[in-house]
This record gives C-alpha cells, sequence and structure tokens, in this order.
C-alpha cells in the first residue's frame, strides 16, 4: 500500500492549502496510516520516532476537526520538553495557516505563566503543554478539559522517562471519558502499554513504523575504535578532514556533555552544551546560536535533544554508544533529514564493540569500520583549503604592496620564495606559540567590565588557563584585559562587547569538575571586601 497523497484526502481546501504551503504533497508512512482513524475519532497507539512526521499525523485531524467559533479548549497536546511543545505548536499553525479563527496556545515552565494566562483568555481551541505546566494551570483553573474532545501524548515515553507519571494519569483521569486519544510513543516499554489499556478505548487501533520505514537508508553509518581519552581529537579530526560546518555530538549524561563541550571550545571550535540543568534562558540561546549556524557544535543529552529539528546537520557523533537502542535511531536522525544524505560515526573501544554489533543486528543496518583521519591527512585537506583562498586572493588583484615586501624581505634574509611561502603555510596551517606577555596586553580604548570567577589556584587555575577559558567563550585574547588570581576566586576585565555572553555562555559549565559561576563585579568596595576576606582567612589557616 503506497503512501497517501495529501490533495486526495478528504478534508477542507483551506488546510490542504497549509499543507501545501509546508512543502508537503505526499504522506509519511505513520502518517498514512495514522491520519485517516484519527479523522474519524478513532483512539490510536502507535510506536514512531521523531523526524518520521508524527506532528501532522495528529496535527492534520485536530485542525480539521476543530471549529473555529468554538470557546472552549477542545485538543490539548502533551509533550515532555518546552523545545518540542513550541516545535509543535509551531507546525499547527502552520497546518491551519489559512483556517481563520483557530487559536494554539503553548503552555510551558520557563515562560511567566502570567503571560499564558493572558493568551489562555482569548479562549484558545488547540493548547500545546507540557505536563508539569498544565498541571499548574489546572490547580488555577485557567485550563478546563471538560469539553476537550481530543487528548495527544507525543513521545509518552519520554515524559514517563522524566517523572511525569502521575501527572499524566491526573489529567487524563480529570479528561472526559469520551475523548479520543493519540498516544505516540519511540518505544513501548510496559507502562506505556499500562496507560494505553487502561485509558484508551477497548477498539483502539494499534500502529507500529517499523526501523526498517525510518529515514536511517539516507545515513552514512560508521563506527572508530578509539578509547576515551582520545575520542574529541577524532572528532575534530573527522570534521577538519571533511569540513563539517554543522554537527551533533551525544553523549549519555549531563556531566560528559559539559566536559566534552569544554574540551572542544579549548581547541577553537565554537560548541555549547546542551541538557536537563540548564536554565531555559541558556537552553534557548544554545539553540538560538546553533540554529543561525554561530555555533557550528551542539554537545547534547538524548532527552535535551528531543524536539530538535534543524535542517543542514552534516554529522552526527556518538561519543558513546546509547543506554537504549531506539536512541540510536533517533540520534543519526538529526542527520539525513528531508531526503538529504546524512553522516553519524559511533566510537567504542573494548567491550563496546561487541555492543555495536548487537545493536546493528536490533536495527538491521550496516555499521562499517573507519580509520580515524590521520594529521597528515587533516593538515593537507586544510592546506587546500587556504591554497584556494590564496588563488581567490590572487584573482581578486591589489597584491603589489605584498609583493614588494615580499621583495624586501628576501633581499635582507638569506630565504628562498619556496622557504618564506612554505613558512606561511606553516604558520596559517599549525598556528605558532604565543608568548603569555603578548596575549596579556590589556587592551587600549576598549569599554572593561569586571566579572567575578569562582574558580582560583584551589582549583589549579592559573593565568593562561583562564585566558584559555575565556577564549573557549568567545572572547578575542585583546578583548581580555588584567586578571587577578586569588586562592579560591578571581576577577577578571573582559571587554564589555563580550561580557553578557560570556555569562550565559560559561555560567554552569564546568572547570575540571567544578560548576562555574559568573557574576557582574560592578562595586569596586565589595571587590576590596571580598580579598581582604580571603587574605584573612589564609593568615587563619
Amino acid at each position: 500500500m503506497g503512501n497517501l497523497v495529501f490533495n486526495e484526502l478528504e478534508i477542507s481546501e483551506v488546510v490542504k492549502k497549509g499543507i501545501a504551503k509546508m512543502g508537503f504533497t505526499e504522506a509519511t508512512p505513520i502518517q498514512s496510516e495514522a491520519i485517516i482513524p484519527v479523522l474519524n475519532g478513532e483512539d490510536i497507539i502507535a510506536q514512531a520516532p521523531t523526524g518520521t512526521g508524527k506532528t501532522c499525523a495528529f496535527g492534520i485531524p485536530a485542525i480539521e476537526n476543530t471549529d473555529p467559533e468554538s470557546t472552549t479548549q477542545d485538543v490539548v497536546v502533551l509533550c515532555p520538553t518546552r523545545e518540542l511543545v513550541m516545535q509543535t505548536a509551531k507546525e499547527l499553525e502552520e497546518v491551519a495557516r489559512y483556517k481563520k479563527g483557530i487559536k494554539i496556545v503553548p503552555v510551558y515552565g520557563g515562560q511567566p505563566i502570567d503571560q499564558q494566562i493572558v493568551l489562555l483568555k482569548r479562549k484558545p481551541q488547540i493548547i500545546v503543554a507540557t505536563p508539569g505546566r498544565l498541571m499548574d494551570h489546572l490547580r488555577r483553573k485557567t485550563i478546563r478539559l471538560k469539553n476537550l474532545k481530543m487528548l495527544v501524548l507525543d513521545e509518552a515515553d519520554e515524559m514517563l522517562n522524566m517523572g511525569f507519571r502521575e501527572d499524566l494519569d491526573v489529567i487524563l483521569e480529570t479528561a472526559p471519558k469520551e475523548r479520543q486519544t493519540i498516544l505516540f510513543s519511540a518505544t513501548m516499554p510496559d507502562e506505556i502499554i499500562k496507560i494505553a489499556d487502561k485509558y484508551q478505548k477497548e477498539n483502539v487501533i494499534k500502529i507500529r513504523t517499523t526501523k526498517e520505514e525510518l529515514a536511517v537508508s539516507t545515513v552514512s553509518q560508521y563506527y572508530c575504535e578509539v578509547k576515551l581519552p582520545n575520542r574529541v581529537e577524532a572528532i575534530a579530526r573527522l570534521i577538519d578532514a571533511n569540513n563539517y560546518k554543522l554537527c551533533m555530538v551525544f553523549c549519555n549524561t549531563k556531566k560528559k556533555v559539559d566536559e566534552i563541550s569544554y574540551e572542544l571550545r579549548l581547541r577553537k571550535y565554537s560548541a555549547d552544551a546542551l541538557h536537563g540543568d540548564m536554565k531555559q534562558m541558556q537552553r534557548d540561546r544554545v539553540m538560538q546560536r546553533f540554529k543561525k549556524g554561530i555555533t557550528r557544535i551542539l554537545v547534547a543529552t538524548d532527552v535535551a535533544a528531543r524536539g530538535i529539528d534543524v535542517s543542514g546537520i552534516d554529522a552526527v557523533f556518538n561519543y558513546e554508544i546509547p543506554e537504549d537502542n531506539e536512541y540510536y535511531v533517533h540520534r543519526i536522525g538529526r542527520t539525513g533529514r528531508a531526503n538529504e544524505t546524512g553522516i553519524a560515526y559511533t566510537f567504542v573501544s573494548g567491550r563496546e564493540v561487541r555492543k555495536l554489533r548487537e545493536l546493528a543486528r536490533y536495527i538491521k543496518s550496516d555499521i562499517k569500520l573507519i580509520m580515524p583521519p590521520s594529521l597528515s591527512e587533516v593538515k593537507a585537506v586544510n592546506l587546500e583549503k587556504i591554497s584556494q583562498d590564496v588563488f581567490s586572493v590572487i584573482e581578486d588583484g591589489n597584491i603589489e604592496f605584498y609583493i614588494d615586501y615580499i621583495k624586501r624581505e628576501l633581499k635582507s634574509k638569506d630565504v628562498s620564495p619556496t622557504d618564506y611561502a612554505a613558512g606561511i603555510l606553516k604558520l596559517i596551517n599549525e598556528g605558532v606559540n604565543q608568548e603569555e606577555n603578548d596575549i596579556l596586553m590589556t587592551p587600549e580604548k576598549k569599554d572593561m567590565q569586571r566579572v567575578f570567577v569562582n574558580l582560583g589556584k584551589l582549583d589549579k587555575m592559573g593565568t593562561r588557563n583562564m585566558i584559555e577559558l575565556l577564549k573557549s567563550a568567545g572572547v578575542p585574547a585583546d578583548n581580555i584585559g588584567k586578571l587577578d588570581i586569588m586562592e579560591k576566586f578571581s576577577f577578571v576585565e573582559i571587554a564589555k562587547e563580550n561580557a553578557r555572553e560570556t555569562l550565559e555562555t560559561l555560567n554552569g559549565t564546568f572547570y575540571k569538575k567544578r560548576k562555574i559561576v559568573l557574576e557582574f563585579a560592578n562595586d569596586k568596595k565589595k571587590d576590596k571586601k571580598t580579598k581582604s576576606n580571603d587574605i584573612r582567612k589564609k593568615r587563619k589557616r
């Protein structure tokens, strides 16, 4: 049986127009199986991972069946994370673009609840929410479920993993029994089956998008046998050798995410961390930077990455094999989206090789062994890029000043043109160790901001380490001013243009297993008091 063609569906022209505007003509497998039963009011339970088009599988019927004249909350969609709530609400709005009168409101934690209450007073028909924030509104009676017609649980397994089971029970028991219940889950553990048995109708329709139907065929999968201490180096070489512009690195723990993102920044890569312990403002900023291409590498946990839909991701790196085989499919599905080709690398060593083979059998896909690029291969690729840039500059002209300069230099020194050119290439390709005094020169005519850092000599923080830390957050060396490194803390001067972004980037990350805290230090008297207190404590010791 082929996939549905949207234009042939028995739905209103305004909804068809919205779907066409989104660029969709043919339904995905999950949409082909789910749309008609949902349109007909059936309960469904579907196993479908992220990236299979499930939002439209329930979204198209939800928009089609919603009355624009209704003043009650008719549809509630539950999602595990704020990111997925926002993404789902946006996609539903696109489907409803031409159906006037449909109002959709996302509600989630991290946003002032008063703002959401104002939007809810406009009587939206569709609510997209995280379970926790929906519970807040139910307690305040700013959302009422008595007229609910459709309840959707999207990524139900992740909601359980995040501890929302009790909230789900309250919501499902509060909603009218005659409602339509739609349940989507990437995996089908016993807890999900119990929820379906308890809260869905007896004639529930079961749908399973098999792994063979997933878009992994567009992703080339490789693994490298690399020990843990060398995996960041392997990632760096693969990125440089292949000139990847946008990448994701997956780790199993929040701690490892912080460590790897920090290591990548020390290597001068634009990398950010994303995990559940970060404040919502930080997570939003990280995602905006990644979507705009300002951040090239996003290092994330599996749960934090749920709901992320960014096009153009060149490669996915599995720093570790995921704890759940289904997570592997979710991870590699971040690349090779929208029928584009993608590539995924998994790093293993020792007994992990056996685990990888079991994973390959589980997903029924071939994961090929490759060797990471050698340093000479990486240098060769870099030289090729440099050479192309040089020839472009030559073609543009206006290089007479530099020709005259080189002639003067070669005349005064016993160096051949070939050696001189080779020295320039090596300098560009490999860099040169700068003297600390050069780096520490206080920038002239810079408007500086003094910042408190909770790291000092007891944390093995020195001047050079502090400079590297600030540079990893995107602060140019000449925008770093005076550094006061004390026993338990430090004060640093940063150009004001970099100060706020530095705080948002580094706060909550780690330095040698210690969580970093940065604060603006505008009160000079307070600084002196803090210093004298530190001196007194040293004397007592």
